[in-house]
């Protein structure tokens, strides 16, 4: 199968301002759920939503957590300097959280031009004889690999950053982090560090939710993809294709895939639960063609769905690598994706999907156009008729893929 050439123009439509939700709603589960039946859209809220999915089902939710990763450098002498962490130099991001005194990331910088790269920026953090130090190293493909240290070894980047840091809510909210940002900007199943965006569709959900979907016999599966700051990255290129997708780590239980195999409706909460799970499928088809398990350095590239005419079935695939879990004594895979989904992509695992509305141009819009067979521009069309608000803090949708 070809890679589609999709002009990214395609994926253009006004968003007013305006339209843009700048706080989140006092009530998580109030935000609007727009649901499509037989091509007829109608409107609900999170708070029924268990209603409108199928009973005996499986759902799959993402529980990387936000961490603080917007760092600020302020000097009155020459304005901010600001330092985005985005990703570890080695490792996972959960990994480097716990290093102990000293920790490498690229990082995104504004103001760069404020800072002389031979001058070390410090930090000493209020009510503690902590001192934090960040080192520019060398610049990268993705950004500046900057190096961070502190005097009080023992505590770990994470406990660094939960003091030094902020929540990097995204810059399309022209706004700064506010204290509400640092609970809303984070679904109230986050376990796993790592994130530097939030899974915004699971911002909805409530305690209150997740006993409604077990009452009906909904179970629930939790899986772990840590969102990249490639979330935020538009697409610039004149064809789809041409965009180069970040690659963002996963992590995925024995027993997931286990759910996987049991579950013939499988609702993914998010596009990157639907991309983590769409990406274990790939994965497998690799192990099943080598007859191994990769290593945990494996990418899976961006365009691996379009190297296979026919690719086997999900049960055949699953099934062979919990054989190869099993015989490595294995509970789990980890592993890095570059998975581009894009119109004409046909799911392998999900059969439902619950987002929020996407910014224009982006790859999660064009994602989107898959789920809906060339619909999305009629549903959004809807969306911005009947008040609802986008983006990350805004309303949501039901597909039925």
């Amino acid at each position: 199968m070809p890679i589609p050439h999709i002009l990214t123009e395609d994926y253009n439509y006004s968003l007013p301002q305006e339209k843009i939700a700048q706080h989140p709603l006092e009530e998580r589960d109030a935000s609007k759920l727009l649901l499509c039946k037989e091509g007829i859209y109608s409107t609900d809220i999170y708070k029924h939503l268990a209603t409108h999915l199928p009973t005996n089902s499986l759902i799959v939710f993402n529980n990387s957590k936000v961490i603080p990763a917007r760092i600020l450098y302020v000097k009155e002498t020459f304005g901010i300097i600001e330092l985005f962490c985005l990703e570890p130099i080695k490792g996972t991001p959960y990994e480097a959280l716990q290093q102990q005194g000293r920790s490498r990331w690229t990082c995104l910088i504004g103001g760069l031009k404020k800072w002389k790269k031979e001058t070390v920026l410090q930090w000493q953090l209020e009510g503690s004889k902590n001192v934090v130090e960040a080192t520019f190293i060398q610049q990268n493909e993705n950004g500046f690999e900057i190096e961070f240290s502190w005097t009080e070894d023992t505590k770990t980047f994470a406990e660094v950053l939960e003091v030094l840091g902020q929540m990097p809510i995204p810059p399309y909210l022209l706004r700064k982090a506010e204290e509400n940002d640092a609970t809303r900007y984070q679904t109230v199943y986050a376990a796993v560090e790592g994130s530097v965006a939030a899974p915004t569709a699971g911002l909805h959900f409530t305690a209150g939710i997740l006993n409604d979907l077990q009452q009906k016999n909904i179970t629930q599966a939790y899986t772990t993809l840590h969102v990249g700051a490639g979330t935020f990255k538009p697409v610039t290129a004149l064809y789809a294709h041409e965009h180069s997708m970040h690659a963002e780590w996963i992590e995925v239980n024995k027993s997931l895939i286990e759910q996987l195999i049991k579950f013939h409706k499988i609702t993914c909460v998010g596009t990157t639960s639907l991309r983590t799970i769409e990406s274990l499928y790939w994965y497998a088809v690799t192990c099943f063609e080598r007859n191994t398990i990769q290593s945990s350095d494996y990418i899976l590239p961006q365009f691996i769905p379009y190297e296979h005419d026919k690719p086997p079935s999900t049960n055949i695939v699953f099934s062979h690598l919990l054989e190869l879990l099993n015989n490595n004594h294995a509970d789990s895979i980890l592993f890095k994706t570059e998975l581009m989904i894009l119109p004409g992509y046909s799911m392998k695992v999900a059969t439902h999907l619950i987002t929020n509305f996407h910014q224009p141009k982006s790859t999660l819009l064009m994602l989107v156009d898959a789920c809906t067979h060339g619909r999305w521009k009629d549903m959004y069309q809807y969306a911005l008729e009947n008040d609802y608000r986008f983006l990350s803090y805004g309303d949501g949708c039901l597909l039925a893929l």
